[in-house]
């Protein structure tokens, strides 16, 4: 793919490329990044949708669920249209139709620790949209393995978190960047942590925290900001309040 900006492009990304920090030089950077985006969800949803808009050249879809009913309180890209169609089918029109410049790649597979080194490679950066301990835990170790850095987040009735995960570099303090087994151990027992849908969770959590996803791949992507490397984003809906929290290697 061509890194150079069309006159459509020019005019299609003229916010991004005002801004002195992202400029025309981030935006071919955008344009040539290639983004895999784990599940379709609530999650994936606003996540997947403000990569393309803001111009990322090629993003990978990984999800082997259909649209439901149920899934719309929440997952955006959906609409009452697409219901039982692939979610990756849905999430790749949505996408044509928001920008028609992204290029799209569906994976309609569950990720296992068979797939996943060879999706991962693909791709430059990963952003896990997942919703259960076994596959957060596969893609990071692939994205560890690959020197792949993640965007990872999980989302629960009224919380949020976010952080960003390249356990292969140094941290500016010259010790090893901590990874997601680092953060978390080991999963919790079967049952411990219900799911979205036994505790339930608010549809407009997963759009704030999913967009602040995009957020963190696109500072990744233009080299911009300071990613929320060994820092763990916290968001209470209810009390609309952030917290960080510093955590490293073990």
């Amino acid at each position: 793919m061509t890194t150079a900006l069309t006159t459509d492009e020019i005019e299609r990304y003229a916010r991004h490329i005002v801004l002195p920090e992202v400029g025309g030089a981030g935006q071919q950077k955008l344009k040539q990044a290639r983004v895999l985006v784990i599940g379709a969800g609530g999650l994936g949803a606003p996540v997947l949708e403000y990569l393309a808009a803001a111009g990322v050249g090629t993003l990978g879809i990984v999800d082997d669920d259909i649209v439901s009913l149920s899934n719309l309180q929440r997952q955006v890209i959906h609409g009452t249209d697409t219901v039982g169609m692939l979610k990756t089918e849905s999430a790749k029109a949505a996408i044509a139709r928001i920008n028609p410049n992204t290029a799209v790649e569906t994976h309609t597979v569950r990720l296992s620790a068979e797939n996943a080194p060879a999706l991962v490679a693909r791709y430059d950066i990963v952003v896990d949209g997942s919703d259960n301990f076994e596959t957060r835990y596969t893609v990071a170790d692939a994205c560890a393995s690959a020197r792949k850095p993640l965007v990872h987040a999980a989302v629960g009735r009224f919380d949020g978190s976010v952080t960003v995960l390249k356990p292969f570099e140094d941290g500016k303090d010259g010790r090893p960047n901590p990874g997601y087994r680092d953060l978390f151990p080991e999963a919790p027992p079967p049952g411990l942590v219900p799911s979205c849908a036994e505790a339930g969770v608010l549809g407009a959590l997963t759009g704030v925290v999913g967009t602040l996803q995009a957020m963190e791949a696109i500072k990744l992507i233009t080299g911009i900001g300071e990613p929320l490397v060994g820092r763990l984003l916290l968001y209470d809906a209810l009390a609309a309040r952030f917290e960080t929290i510093r955590y490293g290697r073990r």
